[in-house]
């Protein structure tokens, strides 16, 4: 092997997608700060109790230990940065109030999601915390669509679920409660048939509560879904709160693509409230994923309604226009006086000057010298090539 060669699942980001990717971030964080939204930079590395308070065993395969030095406790390099942020919120900062935040960073995750994806990501997101009414997940969608909207993803398509549903319906039966994760893990999979099968072997497993489910992986589409919902499931006081609030979200975004997906089970032990997915064409699975987690704050000692959603813009520069290669000036290498204050004059009204090094030519991907600077009639200019 090469010294070269790097980790499975994991790769450089060169120059033109790398400035794409930090354009991207630029213009995320400055429309994410007209909403109100302050920047916090959680660290890299935690102890791994903190890093996984609240959040399931999903997370926690996921994440990637090691041993602290200096403590001999178990760190965790994060793989995903809302529980970090979520400690902030209700530890350090302890407001009152409603707060708003947003963050960047590098995340790892253990084992890539599937054969195409990668395991370091750039996570941007933002969250809302201290707001339990419908207002908020309003205000985090509308985020959602700007975001998309700037970085140029075209026609999206936001799919809508709740768990509420499927809690519902498995919380009114004892039997079907205490085979909750073979329910969830064959919902997953949309499985009817393995529904069946487990329903045959679970004793006392109501029938009307068999056939709510088996109706749930059928209940995908568009908006008209939820009509279909309220018709043919049980009308249990979970599952009639869980289709309201989806209701109020349609209604709230009328000029929205929306699609609902009543079976989507993921995030169920963490989501506590509407979740949603945003696809677009030119990505190959969902690009944006979000949604309410009222509960995670509790690990931290103070409960908080949340809300909120994050990209790997790794992921969403990907399946952008390559980046156009910027306008430069062409110069000399030197140091008289004249010529260190013209290219020094250049660059601070925003100029890019690419000085020549002696022995070498000009060769760079990222920028096209389309003027270079010049010495004429005993003055540095710019002139035109």
């Amino acid at each position: 092997m090469g010294n070269w060669l790097l980790p499975e699942s994991l790769a450089d980001v060169l120059p033109a997608e790398a400035r794409r990717i930090e354009e991207v971030r630029r213009e995320l964080l400055d429309l994410y700060r007209t909403y109100g939204f302050e920047l916090v930079a959680p660290p890299l590395v935690e102890y791994i109790d903190s890093l996984l308070s609240g959040t399931g065993s999903d997370l926690d395969l996921r994440t990637c230990k090691l041993v602290d030095q200096l403590s001999g406790r178990t760190l965790g390099v994060r793989a995903d940065m809302t529980p970090q942020v979520t400690r902030i919120d209700a530890h350090l900062l302890n407001r009152a109030g409603v707060t708003r935040l947003c963050y960047c960073g590098n995340v790892l995750h253990a084992r890539p999601a599937d054969l195409l994806s990668s395991r370091e990501l750039l996570q941007i997101g933002a969250e809302i915390y201290g707001h339990a009414g419908f207002e908020a997940d309003l205000e985090i969608i509308q985020l959602v669509l700007e975001t998309v909207a700037i970085a140029g993803v075209r026609n999206p398509r936001l799919v809508l679920c709740h768990p509420g549903v499927l809690r519902g319906i498995v919380e009114a039966d004892p039997a079907a409660a205490a085979v909750s994760q073979d329910v969830i893990r064959l919902m997953r999979e949309k499985d009817v048939p393995g529904l069946t099968e487990l329903a045959e072997r679970t004793p006392g497993m109501r029938a009307e509560t068999l056939k709510a489910l088996q109706l749930l992986p059928k209940l995908y589409g568009g908006p008209e879904v939820l009509k279909r919902a309220r018709h043919d499931l049980p009308l249990l006081p979970g599952v009639v709160a869980a289709l309201d609030a989806l209701q109020v979200l349609l209604d709230g975004q009328p000029n929205v693509d929306f699609g609902v997906d009543l079976a989507d089970v993921d995030g169920y032990g963490y989501h506590s409230g509407i979740k949603f997915a945003l696809y677009a064409e030119g990505w190959r699975d969902a690009l944006v994923r979000g949604g309410r987690y009222d509960d995670v704050s509790l690990a931290f000692g103070r409960a908080r309604p949340a809300t909120g959603f994050s990209l790997d813009l790794r992921k969403l520069a990907a399946g952008l226009p390559p980046a156009e290669r910027a306008r430069a000036v062409r110069a000399p290498w030197g140091q008289a006086p004249a010529l260190v204050e013209a290219v020094r004059r250049l660059r601070r009204s925003g100029e890019i000057v690419v000085q020549v090094l002696p022995g070498h030519e000009q060769d760079q991907d990222e920028f096209v010298c389309d003027r270079e600077l010049a010495l004429q009639d005993g003055a540095w200019t710019v002139r035109t090539l």
